[in-house]
C-alpha cells in the first residue's frame, strides 16, 4: 500500500486499501460501497448493520449479513416493527448473527422509528438524502489521511442527533458517518480508485428522492 491507501489489485486496478484483498470484502467495494442508494429497505439494513457493527469489524458483519437479513424478515421495517419478545429470544438463539440484546431490541425499536420517519416525510430516502454535504462541506481531496482523520462529519452529528430526538438508538455520529459513506451520500472512494469516478457518474445522474 502506498502513503496514499491506494493498492494495486491483482486485476491491475487500484483501489481503495480498506478491502486487504479478500474476496467477498473486495466484491463489497467494487460493487457496492459508496454507490447511492434510494431504497428504503436497503437504508435500513445498512443503519441497523452499522448499529450491530459497534466495537466490530464490518467484515464480521458482512460475512454474517445474509443470515442477519433470515433473522429480521429482510430487514422490512413494516414486519420487524411486529416483532415482539419472542422474536428477541429466537434472535438470541442465532448463532448466525450477532447475539447481542441490546442491539436486536434497537432493531426493533428503530423499525417502529422507521415508520413514523416514512410516515412524515414520505420515504427514508427523501429524510436521509436531504442531509446531503454540499460540494462547500466537502474536501479538495479525499485521501487516506482526510478520512482516516474525520471519522465523523458536522453532519452525521446532526443526523445523529435529530435521530436520537426521535427515539433511534445505536446512532451516533460514527455510526452515521460509515452509513453516509456505504450509501453514498458521500463519495469517500480515495482519490486513485477506479470506483471514485464510477461513484461520481452515478451521483451526477441520481435522481434525488
Amino acid at each position: 500500500m502506498s502513503d496514499t491507501g491506494i493498492i494495486i489489485g491483482a486485476d491491475g486496478r487500484s483501489r481503495c486499501h480498506w478491502h486487504a484483498n479478500l474476496p467477498d470484502y473486495l466484491k463489497y467495494h467494487d460493487e457496492e460501497w459508496g454507490r447511492p442508494v434510494t431504497n428504503d429497505t436497503r437504508l435500513f439494513e445498512k443503519i441497523c448493520l452499522e448499529g450491530f457493527q459497534s466495537g466490530l469489524s464490518w467484515l464480521t458483519i458482512l460475512r454474517k449479513r445474509e443470515n442477519f437479513r433470515a433473522a429480521f424478515a429482510g430487514f422490512d421495517f413494516e414486519k420487524v416493527a411486529l416483532f415482539g419478545e419472542a422474536d428477541v429470544d429466537r434472535c438470541l438463539a442465532d448463532a448466525g448473527i450477532i447475539r447481542h440484546r441490546g442491539k436486536i431490541v434497537s432493531t426493533i425499536n428503530n423499525a417502529r422509528r422507521a415508520i413514523a420517519l416514512r410516515d412524515e416525510f414520505g420515504s427514508l430516502a427523501h429524510y436521509f438524502w436531504r442531509y446531503e454535504p454540499g460540494h462547500n462541506e466537502r474536501p479538495d481531496v479525499v485521501d487516506r489521511d482526510h478520512v482516516v482523520a474525520n471519522p465523523t462529519t458536522p453532519t452525521s452529528v446532526v443526523i445523529s442527533k435529530d435521530l436520537k430526538k426521535r427515539g433511534w438508538t445505536f446512532v451516533g455520529p460514527t455510526t452515521v458517518y460509515a452509513f453516509m459513506q456505504a450509501m453514498g451520500l458521500v463519495n469517500d472512494h480515495l482519490e486513485g480508485c477506479f470506483c471514485r469516478p464510477e461513484v461520481e457518474a452515478m451521483r451526477a445522474v441520481l435522481v434525488r428522492p
